[in-house]
């Protein structure tokens, strides 16, 4: 197993959910945390561990990125007008990485990220290589052809665990998707509950 793959499960298993809805995932399996004091009796949390724990859980989800890159990103949401939390999902939604995993071109975040880095992408016909590259609402999110027919995309498009959603337009005939509009939260099929009013709530008192 990949350092990669380990920390992803290791997410799933510290959060005591399955976040991306994977039919892998240990949760399914092992509801305790990860490490020989997994098994131990939860105490039930503070608002604090509350709220920390609903930051992770967000953060963890787009590919478990920084807090000096989420913190970057949620400084962006409070300083737009309307409200924090939807602003944050929206934000993280438009994250290039976040748009080839939803358009199902990749079968994790994780893949999602090293795959844009690897130059596979383009959008409006210009390669771009930066994962955290912000879409905007129209853009046109493109595969290059020689990784058109990649095994890794051709078992994400055939993955009938999650659809896109109808914030993206998607030709899998074509390997294209393009960015309709910004999602708000209830648009973004997560599939566990994320709470960013907690996200905001932690990041007001720290």
């Amino acid at each position: 197993m990949t350092k990669r793959t380990s920390a992803k499960y290791k997410i799933d298993r510290r959060m005591g959910e399955n976040i991306w809805g994977r039919p892998k995932s240990p949760v399914n399996k092992r509801e305790y945390g990860p490490g020989q004091h997994g098994q131990r009796r939860k105490n039930k949390l503070s608002d604090f561990g509350t709220q920390l724990r609903a930051k992770q859980k967000l953060k963890g989800y787009y590919g478990d990125l920084t807090e000096k890159q989420f913190r970057k990103i949620y400084g962006e949401a409070e300083r737009v007008k309307g409200d924090t939390g939807e602003m944050l999902v929206g934000l993280l939604e438009r994250r290039l990485d976040a748009v080839v995993y939803r358009a199902k071109f990749v079968p994790t975040i994780f893949a999602a990220r090293q795959f844009v880095n690897h130059g596979h992408v383009t959008v409006n016909g210009k390669r771009v290589n930066i994962a955290s590259y912000r879409v905007k609402e129209g853009d046109v999110i493109e595969l290059r052809q020689k990784s058109k027919q990649l095994a890794l995309v051709l078992e994400a498009v055939a993955l009938t665990e999650r659809d896109v959603p109808d914030y993206i337009e998607v030709d899998h005939s074509k390997m294209t998707a393009k960015f309709v509009r910004t999602p708000s939260l209830g648009d973004v099929p997560y599939p566990v509950v994320m709470e960013p009013n907690l996200v905001v709530e932690y990041y007001a008192k720290n």
